[in-house]
């Protein structure tokens, strides 16, 4: 293990890690933007030229308000429920291909031959955080929340899991770098597996916690659910980790379904310089996942919240029998096709 390798690994850690954690704080203010003006209402605006200083003021104000644990809670597991709710989404991130090389370095912190196998692991134990909270404030509407939260995680990940299978099985990989490859020489993998994509779009919303599925927050009915007992820096930790894990599903979608860093219309620029090359991708990829966040924002101000039993109705006798059928139809046709 060379010298070079090992320092562009901590290079592109670094680097993964300085680009999303801006993005976290001004996908709260574009989502403060998208709604104030499908409201027609005048949003952040304040701070700096049209509000841009705004993720700033709200970091410090979350860093200075007083930290306030109350006395009935379990103090070791309601400190460490918001550090859990947002790691997994940084872990997931390590092995989603960014873009392509940049020198001999792809552009990918861990080219794991078993990517998909290992994100599904990791983005099973981001409900840890929401369960864990929930059950150390020892109060009802937070224990009802986190109750909801695993409830709607196990619904939705066995459809999840379930649609990226005809994935795996057109590509005959998973490595989640051969699945853009193989996007780039046959097209994107949403055209031939639509499907599978509605279905982890609508899982992606559910497991993200985003309306129309947020039943763990559910203010109008928990008082805010599983972090109601919460202020100042660990508060904003849940907020900050439902943003990541809205980035972290974005980038998924993107490499599974839309080709990650390609585009379908030229497949090599003129560009002499490689290391331009590169940033390009990377520049792609951004662009495609910064749709998606759009997308996540603007449903949440378009759909009423579900119903809890409507949304269990969906996850297990719609959703898990639909995606069955479409894993056994995409085999058949596989084996057709032979």
């Amino acid at each position: 293990m060379n010298l070079e390798f090992l320092l562009f690994s901590a290079l592109k850690v670094v680097g993964v890690f300085a680009l999303v954690m801006p993005m976290i704080a001004y996908s709260v203010m574009a989502e403060r933007k998208i709604s104030a003006w499908i409201q027609d209402r005048v949003g952040p605006n304040r701070v700096g030229p049209q509000g841009m200083l705004q993720p700033l003021a709200d970091g410090i104000k979350f860093l200075l308000k007083e930290d306030f644990t109350p006395a009935h809670v379990r103090k070791a597991y309601f400190w460490l429920a918001p550090a859990i709710a947002m790691v997994p989404a940084f872990l997931t991130m390590a092995v989603i291909p960014f873009g392509s090389t940049i020198g001999h370095q792809k552009m990918v912190i861990a080219d794991l031959n078993v990517g998909i196998l290992y994100t599904f692991g990791i983005v099973s134990l981001g409900v840890y955080g929401i369960v864990l909270a929930g059950y150390a404030s020892n109060s009802k509407y937070p224990f009802l929340g986190g109750i909801r939260s695993s409830a709607q995680m196990i619904s939705y990940e066995l459809a999840m899991g379930l649609a990226v299978i005809p994935v795996f099985m057109l590509v005959g990989d998973l490595n989640l770098s051969k699945v853009i490859e193989y996007q780039s020489n046959h097209g994107w993998l949403v055209l031939y597996a639509p499907f599978s994509f509605v279905i982890f779009l609508v899982s992606s919303f559910a497991e993200t916690n985003r309306l129309p599925f947020d039943m763990p927050e559910s203010e109008s009915e928990l008082v805010a659910g599983y972090h109601t007992e919460y202020s100042s820096m660990k508060f904003a930790l849940f907020f900050m980790g439902e943003y990541a894990n809205m980035i972290s599903a974005s980038a998924m979608m993107v490499t599974l379904f839309f080709g990650g860093w390609t585009l379908p219309w030229f497949s090599e620029p003129a560009l002499s310089n490689a290391w331009m090359y590169g940033a390009l991708h990377i520049g792609v990829f951004i662009a495609k996942m910064l749709a998606f966040m759009v997308l996540f924002i603007w449903i949440r101000w378009m759909l009423p919240r579900f119903r809890y039993d409507q949304l269990m109705d969906l996850g297990w006798r719609r959703f898990l029998p639909f995606a069955l059928l479409n894993v056994l139809a995409y085999a058949v046709w596989l084996w057709v096709r032979a």
